[in-house]
């Protein structure tokens, strides 16, 4: 039967361990993960790839500089594209049972990226969260500190610290032999001190520090979106709109990704025993599976809650798109009065020394 190691592999977690033995999972639930895990990556890969493609053309496309929240945001739907982009890699891995079938350079490659994402996008997020705090909230006081340039430092410094963070990972990736179901996995051969020492960076680094800041800059900006006197400031009111966006998006990220920081959790517990009965076990392995693809599922909803509740998103790419379809039907129509001047100018060639002839 499968050990939490390998169950840990099938759900793409970068906390794998050695190879399987535990009893508790049994086959169904192994040919569940084969049956429905890849269509449903294909389908996360689809979506997010071009829905997040769209987010960040707009951004580059548009005449006008990016916002400050608009970098945070154009960085996270980069590193949402990165996530997504390693799925149909790991689609393939799980339909094969979990035979690797890429070497052991993309083996390294691909779970780099998927860490990439979980370090990366919750701190583009936090920096977006203190974005509208200080707008909203130090209105007056810290104005400086919010100009692009600021945010694209930020941005720059936040991918240094997700990859020194994704190296522990990365570092104990490797293809190995699984015996027990003779194919070549790729999995995280990390003893189990440097597991726990991973699993708990993720979650306390990765989830519980940056949403204790998220929760507090979210408090005060609502309690200025509730103060009537506020509201009377100019400035208040121009960065209403896109502070209910930037909440909208914060809420959905962290009930799309609560429930995969509770299984990575009880995943910590489970390397103490702390669940010694085979009920337990079962029941945490599905939770595990379900919490990851609602986490995954984030990627493709935040494009969709940038056109549906940003205004100026959806102003933006209305005016991208619409230019660049205007030029094409633009080059279109001077294509065809370039193809009747080269006709006109042959007509004269031939007729012309004709009407001197006549002449003479």
């Amino acid at each position: 039967m499968m050990s939490k190691e390998l169950n840990s592999t099938m759900i793409i977690l970068a906390s794998t361990t050695a190879p399987p033995k535990n009893e508790c999972i049994d086959m169904e639930q192994f040919e569940w993960v084969i049956t429905y895990s890849p269509p449903f990556m294909w389908i996360i890969f689809i979506l997010g790839f071009i829905e997040n493609l769209f987010v960040i053309s707009v951004f580059i496309l548009h005449k006008s500089r990016c916002t400050v929240a608009e970098i945070y945001l154009g960085n996270m739907a980069a590193a949402d594209l990165i996530l997504v982009s390693g799925l149909p890699f790991w689609a393939i891995y799980i339909s094969k049972r979990f035979c690797w079938p890429f070497g052991g350079f993309m083996c390294v490659a691909v779970s780099g990226l998927f860490q990439l994402n979980f370090y990366s996008t919750i701190y583009f997020l936090l920096m977006v969260s203190i974005d509208r705090y200080l707008a909203l909230v130090k209105t007056m006081s810290v104005g400086r500190l919010r100009r692009p340039w600021w945010a694209k430092v930020n941005c720059a410094i936040i991918w240094m610290c997700a990859v020194v963070l994704s190296v522990p990972c990365m570092v104990f990736r490797e293809l190995a032999f699984i015996p027990e179901f003779n194919t070549t996995a790729c999995i995280e051969g990390a003893p189990p001190e440097w597991s726990i020492a991973i699993d708990t960076t993720l979650s306390v680094i990765g989830f519980l520090v940056p949403v204790v800041v998220i929760t507090f800059c979210t408090s005060k900006i609502i309690c200025v979106l509730r103060n009537n006197v506020m509201q009377q400031f100019k400035e208040v009111k121009n960065e209403k709109k896109a502070t209910w966006l930037v909440l909208s998006v914060l809420l959905v990220f962290i009930v799309c990704w609560l429930p995969f920081h509770i299984s990575t959790f009880m995943n910590i517990l489970d390397h103490f025993n702390v669940f010694p009965l085979c009920g337990v076990k079962s029941v945490n392995y599905t939770f595990t599976q379900i919490s990851t693809y609602i986490a995954f599922s984030n990627s493709c909803i935040n494009p969709v809650m940038y056109v549906m509740i940003g205004n100026h998103f959806r102003k933006k790419a209305k005016e991208v798109y619409t230019g660049l379809l205007c030029r094409g039907s633009a080059r279109r129509k001077f294509s065809f009065p370039t193809d009747a001047l080269v006709d006109s100018t042959r007509i004269s060639f031939s007729v012309g020394p004709k009407k001197r002839k006549s002449i003479v």
